[in-house]
């Protein structure tokens, strides 16, 4: 499996319909980070781009998976098949027996 990266360009203005559906988005990428089908998400500051990177077997079926979104109509998404992504992980620290 690989992973994409995936830039979303966003609406200037958000519409009453647009804000209406953040708390389906929202749930949506919860429900694809708990699967493990997505591995980041971030919005830029003045709201007007989205990451995310996507662990899938094509770009088509980042596409797919992308297209689920319930905001995808304020969407323009543009997919990018990463070589590598390097992440620090959140994690507990090492348990020793000492």
């Amino acid at each position: 499996m690989s992973q994409y990266m995936v830039e979303i360009q966003l609406p200037a203005v958000m519409t009453e319909e647009y804000t209406e559906k953040i708390p389906a988005q929202r749930k949506k990428i919860n429900e694809l980070m708990e699967q493990g089908r997505l591995m980041s998400y971030a919005l830029s500051e003045d709201r007007l781009k989205l990451w995310c990177v996507v662990r899938a077997d094509s770009e088509f079926e980042v596409m797919s998976l992308v297209s689920e979104f319930p905001l995808i109509d304020f969407m323009d998404p543009t997919i990018c098949k990463l070589m590598f992504n390097n992440v620090v992980a959140l994690r507990l620290p090492m348990f020793s027996l000492n």
